[in-house]
């Protein structure tokens, strides 16, 4: 027997790490100095977050551990998150694609930019002035002529001059991949000095002031510009879907005053509009909140798996469980997918994460590009739906309902599971139609090896069990990263302060991209909550209701996707529940249900034509068309387009009701969801199924689905007929071609 490598190094080593088009590859001093910086802004959430107190997400102080006599309130808690992430974001992130050849004809550019650097540095200097002042014991007004001039002057213009200027000037530097831009330079210099004065203002009682005439019109400049910084960095690291949005929403607060109807809003001047928006009514609010505490705490958490190697480890033991079944790669992908995706913040993330490793092997044994493109896509979306984290969706709900965690992440336990029963049927039933063959033993590691470590589950268990424990979310998390980096030790690849120091490199550009887009996020959310368009949207859905609920529960859904589409999950989620959720309460939905309704379509816009960017992102790998594999992921995921409804019609299924109505309601969707994969693939009990039992087998599936005894019993009778007429179908074709 030919000896294989330690199943650890099998395979997921093979894949690259993907880089995106704008961004940079410093190499030398640079790339030391950058990824320190990287390193520092992640480990201080955590020793933030990790303080003497926290006193709750709105109000209190988180209290530095090495810095106990200084208290970062948390509102400037926030702002700093925000600008230490476009900070690094604009450094590491071009503003156009890289060109590979000599600087030459960004030099021009370049020198622009350097003299645009001044004003940004006089903003900044404005604003330590500003607060040497004020902790001078100067009352701060809005309505000094003086202060206004000295803000307007010294502050407002110099900073929208090097902002603006400094976007557009970015979009045409094309400098090499390893050097920064000096644009760049300034716009992190601009993000600086936007929460320097933010920062100091704030710690007086002007913070009250926001919304009024009394508030300084530093305010409502510098939200003004840190908006663009905002939407400018999301559009680098995200694309323009969300940029988009957000322009729309912003120009609705302007607009909405001359629209008929429903659209039609109070006129509001922009400074009154401004002032409010970068508080914790938009984006300082639970978007922000979810971000500087959860969603960077489980980002540090799939580093530390990630430096350590124990996250190799998950997809390696996937591949040793399911890679010999039939279409194994596609149930690896599944398995593996579903777990990391739960710690992931976005689909597309995850897609790229484990997709280069399954996608070429799903390829490898039969499925077609867009299958196999699609298949990731599914499951790396469903990852963000499985607890006990839900891609940190979990945490934002509980932060946006007051529901206790523990019961939003029991209640999706079901849903979730449902969800990757459908797709690995669906994924077992295409592999049985093409006839296709696992991976070979020598491609695989050997289970037994990997059931010997299986130790290396060590940080999720202590994960999911402290917080079932009654741990706080923070203190679960930092237990589980620690863990992960004392476990790596019984491994060959241990932590030492090095692949610590690479492990907080690591999440703190990870974090990058997700911060991005909750604060771009907190934009249409402060627009939603300053113009009250979320409660016009719920009359409207009231009105609908009374034609019919299932008509009004039908807007919804396609409301959630087209709010979630091109963002990612966490983003598409706050958006959504902002506008669609308190309308789904006011018709009657429970808080739980109508939350978790709308979280689930926010996720499957990923998956969702003709804006699924999980899908594209799995394309790219596969090399298949973008929109087939839109279509196929679509197909392939088609159950979480039902769950929703299933959960609004059959409260049993988040765990609301007797043992024996939760069992049977879970066992008779499980029927269901194995009925509409039947339907949907053509493929039943060993044979093609005729096209009238792919209706009869779907049909039947929405019996069963909607959980009452009659409908499950009508829904028995119609699969056992569409079984009967295949077997009678099959046994025909059989006499036919043996007569």
């Amino acid at each position: 027997m030919t000896d294989r490598p330690d199943p650890q190094d099998l395979p997921i080593q093979e894949a690259p790490e993907p880089v995106a088009v704008n961004q940079r590859l410093f190499d030398g001093r640079r790339a030391q100095l950058f990824a320190w910086a990287a390193a520092l802004y992640a480990a201080l959430h955590l020793a933030a977050l990790n303080g003497l107190s926290i006193a709750g997400m709105t109000g209190g102080s988180v209290e530095l551990p090495f810095l106990p006599t200084f208290p970062i309130e948390t509102w400037d808690f926030r702002i700093l998150h925000v600008a230490g992430a476009l900070a690094l974001g604009f450094v590491l992130y071009a503003g156009c694609r890289h060109a590979d050849g000599m600087r030459g004809p960004t030099r021009r550019l370049d020198r622009l930019a350097a003299v645009l650097l001044v004003p940004a540095l006089i903003a900044f200097a404005a604003t330590v002035w500003f607060a040497v002042q004020i902790d001078g014991g100067k009352l701060w007004n809005g309505m000094d002529a003086g202060i206004a001039f000295h803000e307007t002057w010294l502050f407002g213009v110099p900073l929208l001059l090097a902002t603006v200027g400094s976007i557009l000037l970015s979009w045409a530097d094309r400098a090499p991949r390893t050097r920064t831009a000096w644009p760049d330079i300034v716009l992190a210099v601009c993000g600086f000095a936007v929460a320097s004065y933010l920062v100091t203002i704030y710690g007086t009682d002007m913070r009250k002031a926001t919304g009024t005439p009394f508030a300084p019109i530093g305010m409502p400049i510098a939200a003004v510009a840190g908006s663009l910084l905002i939407m400018e960095l999301t559009r680098r690291v995200a694309g323009l879907a969300l940029v988009v949005i957000a322009a729309i929403f912003l120009a609705y607060v302007f607009v909405g005053p001359y629209l008929p109807g429903i659209l039609n809003t109070p006129a509001v001047t922009w400074e009154r509009f401004f002032s409010q928006l970068y508080t914790d009514a938009g984006i300082l609010g639970p978007t922000t909140a979810v971000s500087s505490t959860y969603i960077i705490l489980f980002i540090i958490f799939a580093a530390f798996l990630s430096a350590s190697k124990v996250g190799d480890y998950f997809v390696n033991f996937a591949f040793a469980a399911a890679g010999r079944a039939r279409g194994g790669p596609a149930k690896v992908a599944i398995f593996a997918s579903g777990l990391m995706g739960m710690i992931n913040g976005t689909s597309a993330g995850n897609v790229v994460a484990t997709g280069s490793l399954t996608i070429p092997l799903m390829k490898k044994v039969g499925y077609k590009k867009e299958t196999a493109g699609a298949i990731e896509a599914a499951a790396s979306t469903g990852g963000q739906i499985m607890p006990p984290i839900m891609g940190a969706g979990a945490f934002i709900m509980a932060e946006i309902t007051g529901i206790p965690y523990t019961e939003i992440a029991a209640a999706a336990i079901i849903p979730a599971v449902l969800y990757f029963v459908s797709v690995y049927f669906m994924v077992d039933f295409e592999a049985a139609k093409l006839g296709m063959r696992g991976m070979n033993e020598d491609e695989l590691p050997r289970l037994r090896d990997m059931v010997t470590k299986v130790y290396l589950f060590v940080p999720i268990v202590i994960l999911i069990a402290a917080l079932f424990m009654g741990y706080s979310v923070i203190r679960a998390g930092t237990l589980a990263i620690a863990s992960a980096a004392v476990v790596s030790w019984l491994t060959p690849h241990r932590m030492g302060p090095k692949t610590v120091a690479v492990a907080f490199d690591k999440a703190g550009v990870m974090a990058i991209q997700i911060i991005a887009v909750c604060a771009c996020a907190g934009i249409i959310v402060g627009v939603i909550s300053l113009t009250g368009v979320g409660a016009r949207f719920s009359n409207l859905l009231l009105g609908l209701a009374e034609a019919s609920q299932l008509l009004a529960m039908g807007f919804a859904m396609v409301i959630a996707i087209l709010l979630g589409m091109g963002m990612p999950t966490t983003a598409a989620y706050a958006v959504a529940a902002s506008v669609v959720a308190p309308g789904l309460i006011e018709l009657g939905v429970p808080t739980l249900t109508a939350h978790i309704f709308v979280f689930y379509f926010a996720v499957v816009s990923a998956i969702t034509p003709p804006v699924a960017l999980a899908s594209y992102a799995a394309a790219g790998i596969s090399g298949a068309n973008a929109m087939g594999t839109s279509v196929a992921s679509f197909k392939i995921g088609i159950t979480a387009f039902i769950v929703p409804f299933m959960v609004f019609y059959n409260p049993a299924l988040l765990l609301d009701g007797t043992t024996v109505e939760i069992v049977r309601a879970a066992i008779t969707a499980v029927a269901g969801i194995f009925l509409l994969s039947a339907g949907v693939q053509g493929w039943l009990i060993g044979g093609r199924a005729p096209w009238l039992s792919q209706i009869a087998l779907i049909v039947a599936a929405l019996f069963l689905i909607e959980g009452a005894l009659l409908t499950d019993a009508a829904g028995l009778a119609v699969a056992g007929a569409a079984l009967a007429w295949q077997r009678l179908v099959q046994a025909r074709r059989k006499a036919v071609a043996h007569p």
